[in-house]
C-alpha cells in the first residue's frame, strides 16, 4: 500500500507543471530543433536499472571466468593470473569511462559500433560492427559449448547422453527470450545474474574456510602455493603474456552493457549511475576471484589445463569442503551462469547486426525490421542461428573448440577496447572543434591519458600475447591468437576500397543526429529523485517506476 502511495506521488510530480528552469531548457532544445525526433531507433525504452545494474553485473561475470580461470592458473601461475586480471581490469574500467561519456551524450543500442562512423569513418564502423556481431554471435556458440562441459561433470561411466542435444535445447530456449517483449529479457538475466552474485559471495567466505584449514587435508592453506615449484610466476613472461586473451574473454561482455542503451529508461541519470560502479564491480568479482583461486588452488593440480569444469577452480574449492554436493551445487551455478552468458551476447549481438542495418550496409529494410514488441526480431534471428558452431563439438570435441571459441572472443574484445579509446579521442576533438564540450552530460575524467594510454597498451597486448606459440611454433596456437587481427584488418581494407572513404573531420562530426534530449517527465523525475532522502530513494531508485 505504502509502494502504491509513493507511486502515486510521483505521478503528481510527473503531471505537474515542470520548474521554469527544466521547461526554458526543454524549449530551448525545441527552438534549435534538437528533439529526440533525431533519434533513428524504434525500440522499446523498458528496461529499468534494477535491469541494467545486473546485467551489467551479469556481463562481467561469464563462462572465462569458470571455466578459463583454471588453464589461466596453470600456465601462469598465482601472481601472473592476479596481475594479469588486474591489468586487464583496469583497461576495462578506462574503457568503460571512454564509453560511458559517449554512451551519454547519444544513448543508442548501437554504441560504439554506431560512435565508429560517426567520430571515426564508414570503414572502421563497418569493421567494428561485423567484428563485434560475429565476437557476439561465436560467444553464444562459445557458451553453449561451454554448457557441455558443464553436464559432464554429472556423466556416469556408463552414460551415452548427447549433450548436442541439451545444447540445442538451451539454444531454442535463448531464441524465445529474445524475440518477446525486452522486459523477459530483462528480468531472466536479473534473477540470473542475482544468482551468480549470490554463488560468487558464496565461493568467497567458502575460499576463506578452506584456507583456514576446514579442507580435506585438514591444514592451513596460506600462501602455500605460492611457493610450490616454479609458482608464483610459470612460465615467466610467455605464460604471463599467455594470459591476456583468457582474461580479455573473461572480460568480454563489460562494454556491451551500453549495447542495452537504446532500450533503458531515463539513459542520462541511469548510464553513468552504471558507468561509475564498473570499477568496484571488477575489484570484486574479478581480482579477488584470482586472489582466492591462486591462493587455494595449485597451479599444478592434476589436469587443471584442461577444459573441464570439473577441474574449474570453482568446482575445486567447494569440493575441498569435503561434500560432493558443494561441487553439484557450484557446477549448477555454472550451468545458470552459461545461460545467462549466452542470453546476454544474443542480446548484443542482434542489436549490433540491427544497427548494421540501420547504417545502411546490409539489407536496412530487412534487418531493422522489428516485431510489435519492438525488438528487432529478425537480426536476432540471424544472430542466433550462428550459434549452430556449438554443434561442431560433437565432432571436433567441445573442449578443443571452446578454446578456440574463447582465443576469437578475448582477440575480439581487444579489438573493440583500442577502437573505443580511437573514437572516444575523436569524439573529444569534434566536440572541441564544434565548441560543444560543455553540453556533456557524464565526462571521461581521466582524459585525455587514459585513452591514449589504452591505444598504446591494448596495441601491445594484442601483439605479444601470442608469443607461446613461437617457441615452440605451434601453427594451430598462433592461428587462434591473430587469425581475428587478420580477419579485422581484411574488412576494413575491403570496404575502404569498396568506399575509398575518410575519417571524418571534427568539424564535420553530426553531434546532433540520435543525441538524447530529456523529456520534461524525466527533468521532473531526476528532480524529485534528488530531493528524496533515505529509504524512499532507495526503493525509488531500485523500482520498475523510471521514465
Amino acid at each position: 500500500m505504502q509502494k502504491k502511495k509513493d507511486d502515486e506521488q510521483i505521478v503528481e510530480v510527473l503531471q505537474a507543471t515542470s520548474t521554469e528552469e527544466g521547461s526554458k531548457y526543454v524549449s530551448d532544445l525545441e527552438l534549435l530543433g534538437v528533439n529526440n525526433n533525431n533519434v533513428r531507433e524504434n525500440l522499446n525504452r523498458s528496461l529499468s536499472p534494477r535491469h541494467i545494474n545486473m546485467i551489467s553485473i551479469a556481463g562481467i561475470i561469464g563462462t572465462g571466468l569458470y571455466l578459463g580461470t583454471g588453464k589461466a592458473l596453470a600456465n601462469g601461475g598465482p601472481a601472473s593470473i592476479l596481475i594479469n586480471y588486474s591489468v586487464i581490469g583496469l583497461v576495462v574500467y578506462l574503457t568503460m569511462l571512454c564509453l560511458g561519456e559517449m554512451s551519454t551524450f547519444m544513448p543508442i543500442s548501437g554504441s560504439f559500433c554506431s560512435f565508429a562512423k560517426k567520430f571515426g569513418s564508414s570503414s572502421l564502423a563497418f569493421t567494428l560492427m561485423c567484428n563485434y556481431w560475429f565476437n557476439d554471435a561465436v560467444s553464444v556458440a562459445s557458451d553453449l559449448t561451454a554448457l557441455q562441459l558443464v553436464l559432464d561433470y554429472w556423466r556416469s561411466s556408463d552414460s551415452h547422453f548427447p549433450y548436442w542435444a541439451a545444447s540445442m535445447l538451451f539454444w531454442g530456449f535463448l531464441l524465445l527470450l529474445n524475440v518477446v517483449h525486452v522486459r523477459v529479457y530483462g528480468e531472466a538475466e536479473y534473477w540470473l545474474a542475482l544468482l551468480k552474485v549470490i554463488a560468487i559471495v558464496m565461493f568467497f567466505i567458502i575460499s576463506i574456510v578452506v584456507n583456514a584449514g576446514h579442507n580435506q587435508d585438514h591444514t592451513y592453506i596460506g600462501f602455500k602455493n605460492w611457493t610450490v615449484g616454479e609458482a608464483p610466476f610459470v612460465n615467466g613472461f610467455k605464460g604471463f603474456a599467455a594470459l591476456f586473451v583468457s582474461s580479455s574473454f573473461a572480460y568480454g561482455g563489460t562494454e556491451s552493457i551500453t549495447l542495452t542503451a537504446g532500450e533503458t529508461k531515463n539513459p542520462i541519470r541511469n548510464t553513468p549511475k552504471i558507468i561509475k560502479t564498473v570499477f568496484w564491480r571488477i575489484l570484486i568479482f574479478y581480482v579477488f576471484t584470482a586472489f582466492f583461486i591462486g591462493m587455494n588452488v595449485p597451479y599444478n593440480y592434476p589436469n587443471l589445463s584442461k577444459k573441464s569444469v570439473i577441474t574449474s577452480p570453482f568446482t575445486i574449492v567447494f569440493q575441498m569442503v569435503g561434500s560432493r554436493g558443494a561441487g553439484s551445487f557450484m557446477n549448477a551455478v555454472i550451468m545458470t551462469s552459461v545461460i545467462s552468458a549466452g542470453n546476454h551476447a544474443l542480446f548484443a549481438g542482434s542489436r549490433v547486426l540491427y544497427n548494421l542495418g540501420l547504417e545502411g550496409y546490409f539489407f536496412p529494410k530487412f534487418i531493422t525490421k522489428t516485431n510489435r514488441y519492438q525488438v528487432p526480431y529478425v537480426a536476432v534471428l540471424i544472430t542466433w542461428a550462428v550459434g549452430g558452431l556449438c554443434f561442431g563439438s560433437s565432432f571436433i570435441g567441445a573442449g578443443t573448440l571452446w578454446t578456440w571459441l574463447q582465443n576469437i572472443v578475448g582477440v575480439s574484445n581487444q579489438l573493440a577496447w583500442l577502437c573505443i579509446s580511437v573514437i572516444s579521442i575523436r569524439f573529444r576533438r569534434g566536440l572541441a572543434k564544434q565548441d560543444r564540450t560543455h553540453e556533456l552530460q557524464f565526462a571521461n575524467w581521466t582524459y585525455p591519458y587514459g585513452p591514449y594510454f589504452l591505444v598504446v597498451f591494448v596495441t601491445f597486448i594484442i601483439l605479444v600475447q601470442g608469443w607461446s606459440s613461437f617457441a615452440p611454433w605451434n601453427v594451430a596456437d598462433f592461428f587462434s591468437y591473430y587469425i581475428e587481427l587478420f580477419v579485422f584488418l581484411f574488412l576494413w581494407a575491403a570496404w575502404w576500397l569498396y568506399k575509398r572513404d575518410s575519417f571524418v573531420r571534427s568539424s564535420e562530426m553530426d553531434l546532433v543526429t540520435d543525441k538524447y534530449i530529456q523529456s520534461e517527465e524525466e527533468l521532473c523525475f531526476n528532480e524529485e529523485l534528488d530531493n528524496r532522502k533515505g529509504w524512499k530513494k532507495v526503493r525509488l531508485m531500485v523500482s520498475d517506476y523510471v521514465v
